[in-house]
């Protein structure tokens, strides 16, 4: 599911780009979910809700914090989401690299360059589907790159992701995790799926990942000890 948010002082605005991007999207695989009428509510909730949204159609010219500045702070704590900058002016196209922006938009903005935009967006989002982690839990849906997971432990039927944010449950089974994102994470106990790549200290009975220290058991030591020290020493 690829997830949009809109964030347009101007209402009108908004609205005919919704309008746009409806005749365009896919039905059931794509959708319009949040719109913002400010830079601080978009930068704020981003922060609070971590892969709820996969593309980010921002307008640059905005009162209070404009785009450009909202997009630094967005990209304070998310180096994924994709921004597209809506813009009336051409001064600032090149701006947009300082931010990590996929592309932009001219108002009015035109039918023909939606559409190859969001065919490009749709090859990107393919692409690093692969590479990210969806779970669903009371709060919503949550996509997560897998390079940002530090770990998942679990306690019965609950299972925690942890990232250096914050952390993340839902129910599941760690055995199914670790089948879906083998061999890149490791079974280090019955209750604990490591990310080998976050490990700061590696021992002979735990490993420390964000200053915490995690326990390695005996049934799954040897195998676990290797490929953490493989990561290491660079996957040599």
């Amino acid at each position: 599911m690829l997830r949009i948010a809109i964030c347009d002082d101007e209402i009108n605005a908004r609205d005919a780009l919704r309008f746009q991007l409806e005749k365009i999207l896919i039905e059931d695989s794509e959708e319009i979910v949040y719109e913002f009428s400010s830079g601080t509510n978009a930068a704020s909730w981003l922060a609070n809700h971590p892969g709820e949204i996969d593309l980010l159609f921002l307008d640059v010219e905005m009162k209070g914090l404009n785009g450009m500045e909202t997009a630094e702070k967005i990209r304070t704590f998310d180096k994924q989401i994709m921004i597209v900058f809506v813009t009336g002016y051409s001064d600032y196209v090149f701006d947009g690299y300082l931010v990590q922006a996929f592309d932009y938009l001219m108002k009015p903005v035109m039918e023909e360059k939606l559409r190859q935009l969001i065919g490009r967006v749709r090859a990107k989002f393919a692409l690093e589907e692969s590479h990210t982690f969806t779970l669903k839990n009371m709060d919503g849906t949550w996509r997560f790159h897998v390079s940002d997971i530090l770990y998942f432990y679990s306690d019965r039927r609950k299972v925690t992701l942890v990232t250096a944010r914050g952390e993340y449950s839902f129910y599941a089974r760690l055995d199914e995790i670790e089948k879906q994102l083998s061999p890149d994470f490791v079974r280090i106990h019955q209750r604990y799926l490591i990310n080998p790549a976050g490990v700061a200290y590696l021992g002979s009975e735990s490993v420390a990942i964000n200053g915490r220290e995690l326990p390695c058991s005996r049934r799954y030591r040897e195998t676990a000890l290797q490929k953490i020290a493989r990561s290491m020493m660079g996957g040599q």
